[in-house]
């Protein structure tokens, strides 16, 4: 895999774009009071919910110490929300599981009270297409007060490695000011209940851009320089950065942000100041790079401005010396020892990042990435198949501990890592790192399939391939051989579980012919690369972007119930092998985008819908040939149905232990057939359904339970039917809404009303009946 890309996020479906949009305007613009709790809860079905352990796996742009209590710490992530380090439980802990607003998740900056330790601020807005909110604590995040703003963010947009934006004057707490992406600086008063733009600030900002894909990086930084003011009056002297393009980047105001001045001096103007640091002399310390990144950086610098004389100074690590292409991000000040600090590098290419240290206010510098060994034993998949885990990339999260300066913390784009021993680096020891992550799930779920023997749970995830969680508590090793980037579609042999399949989105860059189809005879413990023919005339290119989309390399693989067949959906004909992939055959019969979908029960039985004609095809002799049946019960016009994107789920679905039985989801509504597809009957109920899954039978049945992600009377959550889906029952709450960002749904076969659930950026979580 190559650094620097593998936090790219799935592509959402616009179908999931559409929910989220939905989802948010019903939830308005009015201010609201959250009360969110970490430990498990029960629901009004008397559920349970915790999280599959991963162990991180997204990138976190920032960590945070409190400035005032030691072993208080806190994280934002890009789209799962904002953690607190529980320093007693050892854990980090999830703040925002009671959100419903799916914008939210991504949280543009945090701020802790630099006086009183039980008060926090979070500015959150995953994307500037929708409202953003300001969010205020005072018991560390348990509850929020959320306050709807007028300007937007961007935090899972480029530029979400800034900061931090947010900042809460020291001397007087109840003043607070945001530097936003588009619209300038914006001060608050009353403790961020309302906000006003700072109209003498000499940037006002750039305003939204055209496209909805496109961002701007606004306002970096603002720090306050409070040394020589008195408690309860506002400070006088504020430093705010600018990454937008123009002369000047860097600000004052020597009168608490009445009047502001350009700083003269520092770097050339195409290089942007992206985070700061201020030591307690005065001197303050700032990473420069030509562009916002995470991504596209190519040079970079490091200043320090003494802020008493104006003067400053080029402290660049390695300057004068041929180094690798890349700059600089991550940036912080040991509070035990002026002068020390560290800094990251960012899109080093080829070399790969590091973290620089200096003792001397950058004289000279340790590369801390020839000095540090890594224990990942606790988080596996960290490996990536290999015998050590990559030092990091994309580090904007890079903190000292401020009551310790043994302790410090970076995160990359898949995990956080902490050590206890940082100053070893001084006598050129080693500096020993782990993954700081226990309750931190911070991913995107494409898609999960529960076996009833082996694993408890086979998962698709995107950038970090997949797992067969045997434990769910604790940390699995990645799929290998292949690996994959995402894996798109898993799918086990019913009556062999041992078998299974699965198809990704192979290495960023990959180059040659690199497998994109794998199967597992073992639970998906280990993997045989799977090749299938490719279609007359396609030429795969010799080297692919990440998440390269593509009909021959996205292609879906099922298997039969026996596990004896695989069908891969190649085009323009899907193709079939029955000797794991030493010779395949064209499948004869499909129609026009037709995807076969196995009997759960009879091992020859393969179904398929035909959108244009709504009506059913189906298989006797192990998919070779499919003929079209006398369909009827279904709607007039399904058209809209079919897929369009490799990670959507099918609406087309068999059901375990039960043969000739269909369900088909059309717009919201099910369909159910008992006859092999010939007729359908439509289920009525009140629930507008998004994606459905089977569970264990209820005690006294034999048909499985359904569950669905779901929506009724605009209330989106997670749903279970005892009764072949004519009604539902609600089985999370309003403790446990993670944003409403589902995407996917496995119910387990083996528990009776455990269900999994693959969130948009917190992990997977799974909830059963309290017992």
């Amino acid at each position: 895999m190559v650094v620097g890309s593998r936090s790219a996020r799935p592509k959402p479906t616009s179908a999931f774009l559409r929910r989220q949009s939905l989802a948010i305007a019903a939830l308005g613009l009015c201010a609201l009071l959250l009360t969110l709790t970490w430990s498990p809860v029960a629901s009004a079905a008397g559920y349970i919910w915790r999280n599959v352990k991963v162990g991180g796996g997204g990138y976190v742009p920032d960590i945070v110490f409190s400035p005032v209590e030691p072993g208080l710490a806190y994280l934002r992530s890009d789209m799962g929300g904002a953690y607190r380090w529980d320093a007693a439980a050892r854990t980090w802990i999830p703040l925002q599981d009671a959100n419903p607003n799916p914008n939210y998740r991504g949280v543009e900056s945090i701020a802790p009270d630099p006086v009183a330790p039980d008060v926090v601020y979070a500015a959150v807005g995953t994307y500037h297409s929708e409202p953003a909110a300001i969010m205020r604590s005072e018991n560390r995040g348990e509850t929020w007060k959320v306050i709807p703003v007028p300007f937007r963010m961007g935090g899972n947009e480029d530029g979400r490695g800034l900061g931090e934006r947010l900042a809460i004057d020291p001397n007087d707490t109840s003043i607070l000011y945001f530097g936003s992406r588009f619209d300038g600086l914006e001060r608050s008063t009353d403790r961020g209940d309302t906000w006003k733009k700072v109209s003498s600030f000499p940037r006002s900002g750039l305003g939204l851009p055209a496209s909805h894909r496109g961002t701007e990086a606004g306002i970096s930084f603002v720090i306050f320089n409070d040394s020589r003011d008195a408690r309860g009056t506002p400070s006088r002297k504020i430093y705010v950065g600018v990454a937008d393009p123009g002369e000047h980047h860097l600000f004052s105001s020597n009168d608490a942000g009445q009047t502001w001045t350009a700083v003269i001096g520092g770097p050339p103007a195409n290089l942007l100041p992206l985070k700061a640091a201020l030591d307690s002399k005065g001197v303050l310390y700032i990473s420069y790079s030509n562009a916002m990144g995470p991504s596209g950086i190519t040079d970079g610098a490091v200043f320090k401005l003494d802020t008493h004389s104006g003067a400053w100074t080029d402290i660049t690590p390695g300057k004068g010396t041929k180094g690798p292409a890349g700059g600089y991000l991550g940036i912080s000040v040991d509070r035990q020892h002026v002068g020390t600090l560290v800094v990251a590098t960012i899109d080093r290419a080829g070399a790969g990042d590091t973290i620089w240290r200096s003792t001397d206010g950058g004289r000279h510098w340790s590369d801390l990435r020839l000095l540090s060994k890594r224990d990942v034993s606790a988080v596996p998949f960290l490996l990536w198949g290999q015998k050590e885990s990559n030092f990091g990339w994309w580090i904007s999260a890079l903190a000292i501990d401020p009551f310790d300066a043994n302790h410090a913390a970076y995160a990359t784009g898949a995990t956080i890592y902490a050590t206890k021993n940082l100053t070893d680096a001084d006598d050129d020891k080693t500096v020993n790192w782990r993954p700081w992550v226990d309750g931190v799930e911070q991913t995107a779920i494409i898609t999960m399939m529960s076996p009833p023997k082996g694993p408890y749970l086979l998962s698709g995830f995107g950038d970090i391939g997949g797992f067969a969680h045997f434990d769910l508590d604790r940390s699995p090793p990645m799929f290998m051989h292949p690996t994959f980037i995402n894996t798109n579609n898993i799918d086990y042999a019913s009556l062999a579980p041992n078998i299974v399949v699965r198809s990704g989105t192979h290495e960023a860059h990959a180059k040659g012919r690199t497998a994109t189809l794998a199967y597992s005879t073992d639970y998906g413990k280990s993997w045989t690369p799977l090749f299938a023919p490719m279609p007359p005339g396609y030429t795969e290119p010799k080297e692919v972007p990440y998440n390269y989309s593509d009909p021959y390399t996205d292609a879906a693989i099922v298997t039969s119930a026996d596990g004896r067949t695989f069908i891969v959906m190649v085009p323009p004909t899907p193709v079939l092998t029955r000797d794991r992939g030493k010779t395949w055959i064209s499948v004869k019969g499909l129609p026009q985008g037709g995807r076969p979908v196995p009997d759960r029960v009879d091992s020859k039985r393969f179904y398929a819908i035909d959108f244009s004609k709504s009506i059913i095809y189906a298989s006797d002799d192990e998919g070779a040939h499919f003929s079209s049946l006398p369909t009827v019960g279904l709607p007039s016009d399904i058209t809209a149905d079919q897929p369009t994107w490799r990670e959507d789920a099918w609406p087309l679905i068999a059901t375990p232990g039960e043969k000739s039985d269909l369900w088909y989801l059309s717009k919201g509504t099910l369909y159910h057939s008992t006859t092999g597809g010939r007729s359908f009957m439509e289920v009525r109920n009140d629930l507008k359904i998004d994606v459905m899954a089977f569970g264990k039978a209820p005690p006294g049945q034999t048909y499985p339970a359904l569950f669905a992600i779901g929506s009724m009377d605009d209330l989106r959550a997670i749903w279970r039917s005892d009764d072949r889906g004519k009604t539902w029952v609600r089985v999370n709450d309003a403790q446990h809404e993670y944003g409403r960002a589902f995407r996917c749904i496995a119910g387990d076969p083996r528990i009776f009303g455990r269900v999994y659930v693959g969130t948009d950026g917190r992990g997977i979580v799974y909830g059963q009946p309290a017992k």
